[in-house]
């Protein structure tokens, strides 16, 4: 009966290391939505425009039009697997504060001398000139874990691509400007469409009670292949009056924190073995 006692005792023992084991080589395999912020700053020496005659000027690139940096805002759907291999569907919009660089310059006429739109009303319009866009991409992913006891977090590298679309909005107050409105906006707004590529490397953190503590922090590196949508374009400082046939490569740079919210899911600390 004592040796009888004994072996069940050893079994429950090997039984419950080697569980203990298992437990911390576990992972979540869920459906997880994210929300981020960002900040972008575009490259000077990376972005640069190629006209029709084979030269290049960065002038009329993101760098080129825009103060840096500016911010993005955005939703992630993605699907991890247990292996910790992920699938990414992001949505991001961009925007900036009144940030068009040289803008007397680019639109000499519409500016008097000192500075001003004038509206309809004869005084100043208060014309801001803000940069939108959005950005659409799928991509796949790998979590590198670097704990045993939290084998859901670790180094992320991650490739995406997708779709880029971005322009000049501009915002008046409550003076009218006709001269900037309705389709003569289209006239200045740059308005841009094309491919973008976008390679990341962060820190993916979950916590293994599935509470509000999971996100990733990474830094990106996008090249995005653009040209113009419109018929008609004015840039006085490209010398520009009329289709925009250049095509412009942009290089940004972006630090991204994501807040992520898991579906469904145990993580391994869940799991019970008998």
């Amino acid at each position: 009966m004592k040796k009888l006692l004994a072996l069940l005792l050893l079994a429950s023992f090997a039984s419950g290391a080697l569980a203990q084991e298992k437990l911390t080589q576990d992972t979540l395999q869920c459906h997880i939505v994210g929300f981020n912020f960002a900040t972008i700053f575009p490259s000077k020496g990376g972005s640069f425009g190629t006209l029709p005659d084979g030269t290049r000027s960065n002038l009329g690139t993101m760098y080129g039009l825009y103060k840096m940096p500016y911010l993005n805002f955005g939703i992630n759907a993605i699907y991890k697997y247990k292996s910790n291999w992920l699938v990414t569907l992001d949505g991001d919009f961009l925007f900036g504060s009144d940030n068009l660089k040289s803008r007397e310059e680019r639109m000499t006429h519409l500016f008097t001398a000192e500075s001003t739109i004038i509206g309809t009303n004869g005084t100043d319009a208060v014309v801001t000139c803000y940069n939108r866009g959005f950005i659409v991409r799928g991509g796949f992913g790998k979590v590198f874990r670097l704990s045993r006891k939290n084998p859901n977090s670790g180094i992320m590298l991650k490739l995406s691509g997708g779709w880029i679309q971005q322009q000049t909005v501009f915002f008046k107050n409550e003076v009218e400007a006709p001269q900037i409105d309705n389709e003569y906006e289209h006239l200045y707004d740059h308005q841009r469409m094309g491919g973008i590529l976008t390679e990341s490397v962060g820190y993916w953190f979950m916590s293994n009670k599935l509470n509000l503590v999971n996100f990733y922090v990474a830094f990106e590196l996008s090249e995005s292949w653009m040209n113009s949508t419109r018929t008609y374009t004015i840039d006085d400082l490209m010398g520009l009056r009329g289709k925009d046939q250049s095509r412009y490569f942009d290089l940004t740079y972006t630090i991204k924190f994501c807040w992520m919210f898991p579906l469904k899911g145990k993580t391994a600390y869940d799991y019970y073995y008998y």
